[in-house]
């Protein structure tokens, strides 16, 4: 036997003995950025390539159907499709690439880098989507994390593994506290998402804002406005899944995503480009669904194991607070922080409105006289801003009221507690310690 003769017979053990056929099928319609095919079978989440003319492929995902038809949604540039056009699903589902060697680097909503700093140096990937947790396989909430504010470590304790979101209209500080959050909290890991913002605004949260020292241990991910909406969506859902990997190694997380409201405009774009109708305020039901999915899969896990706290924003249009998006994320999320354009434009920065923000597990991170003493805070300011027209316009009269009097004595001490410089920052032990001086011997009963 000829030697060429032996390596074919070697080589025919390791080959099928019947070769599968390759499934394809053919693009039939595209209205904007909803495509049609046909003959392809595929289930809703697979991935598939779109062959384009004397152009890169596209890449797209199935988001429904329609008796034969498969809608797909790119995530992609779509020039360069034309009628029947190639259609041929991806075999291997969706891998997230995770390890150390994310840290200090930035991300799209593909997992690719962004920052030219070369390929990533990691060689563990992980699935795109995670198993639920049992609820009640979940560590309570139980430790305090330190975020570095002041008006959030003293007032708004926040807890391993809680849930916030950051309400505000635009240009009031969202950005800002978010990258001052992650230069002094005292977690492990920071996972950043930023969604459906501003191209501009991403280089300048990561040179400006985050800096050198919050990048170093950080991961980005970024999805500008100009992205698809599916890339949007799965920007968001990476930056979870990155969360969760972390998470999973016993680290302490902490998770800030700006913002919430992106992610549900682009679910609500696909939902529309698929024939979904709309219900509250032009969003389909899908979206509303779509935010607790997202949202529960931060938190603490098993006892013993990592946490995630995680900081949601959500924008406000025209500082409306009953905005559907803001209310079905209130009633999800265990607090929220309302940032106030009053106070922004009075320079107050971080412009954080302490009467209008809670924590829900507050109690439960803090010692007794610690939540007392907020509690009294709370009430002095409260007593302050109703009665702060009569006291603008010289109508107060002192001795009136003993508890306005306190009040209007300690405002401008309160004032310069709440305000911070974004250099600055505000250990949790030290805003304790602030607030106990501040109050003195005045603590609610």
């Amino acid at each position: 036997m000829s030697r060429i003769a032996e390596r074919l017979q070697g080589l025919e053990k390791t080959l099928p003995l019947t070769p599968e056929p390759e499934l394809a099928g053919r693009l039939t319609r595209m209205v904007g950025l909803t495509l049609e095919c046909v003959g392809c079978p595929m289930v809703v989440g697979d991935r598939c390539l779109i062959r384009a003319h004397n152009r890169p492929d596209v890449e797209a995902e199935v988001v429904g159907f329609e008796d034969e038809r498969v809608y797909l949604m790119p995530l992609t540039e779509i020039s360069g499709l034309r009628p029947g056009a190639l259609v041929v699903p991806l075999a291997s589902a969706s891998r997230v690439p995770v390890g150390m060697g994310l840290l200090g680097r930035v991300l799209n909503g593909a997992g690719e880098p962004l920052d030219g700093k070369g390929p990533l140096d990691t060689s563990q990937t992980v699935t795109f989507s995670s198993p639920i947790i049992n609820p009640l396989n979940r560590a309570p909430v139980r430790q305090p994390i330190d975020v570095g504010i002041a008006a959030i470590n003293a007032l708004n304790t926040v807890g391993q593994g809680q849930r916030l979101g950051l309400f505000a209209g635009s240009g009031v500080g969202k950005s800002v506290l978010l990258g001052m959050m992650t230069r002094f909290t005292d977690a492990d890991i920071t996972i950043v998402g930023l969604i459906g913002e501003r191209g501009r605004e991403v280089k300048e949260f990561i040179e400006d804002i985050l800096g050198t020292e919050g990048l170093a241990r950080s991961v980005v991910i970024a999805s500008p406005a100009d992205d698809s909406p599916l890339m949007r969506l799965r920007a968001a859902m990476l930056t979870t899944r990155i969360a969760e990997y972390f998470r999973d190694q016993g680290k302490k997380v902490l998770l800030l995503m700006d913002s919430l409201t992106r992610y549900a405009q682009a679910q609500r774009e696909i939902a529309l480009a698929v024939g979904e109708p709309p219900a509250t305020k032009g969003y389909p039901p899908s979206v509303f669904a779509r935010i607790p999915q997202l949202v529960e899969r931060a938190g603490n896990g098993p006892p013993g194991g990592g946490s995630i706290t995680a900081f949601y924003t959500v924008l406000t249009e025209g500082d409306d607070q009953q905005d559907p998006i803001a209310d079905a994320a209130r009633a999800i999320l265990d607090g929220h922080f309302v940032l106030s354009r009053r106070l922004a434009e009075e320079g107050h920065y971080p412009a954080i409105d302490v009467e209008a923000s809670i924590s829900r597990v507050m109690p439960h991170v803090v010692s007794p006289e610690h939540l007392k003493q907020a509690l009294r805070f709370k009430q002095l300011y409260a007593r302050f801003q109703q009665a702060r027209d009569l006291i603008s316009v010289g109508a107060y009269q002192p001795g009136s009221d003993p508890e306005t009097d306190q009040a209007i004595e300690k405002m401008p001490a309160m004032r310069k507690f709440l305000q911070q410089g974004l250099l600055e920052s505000a250990p949790l032990t030290q805003a304790i310690k602030g607030l106990e001086d501040l109050l003195g011997e005045d603590a609610a009963p």
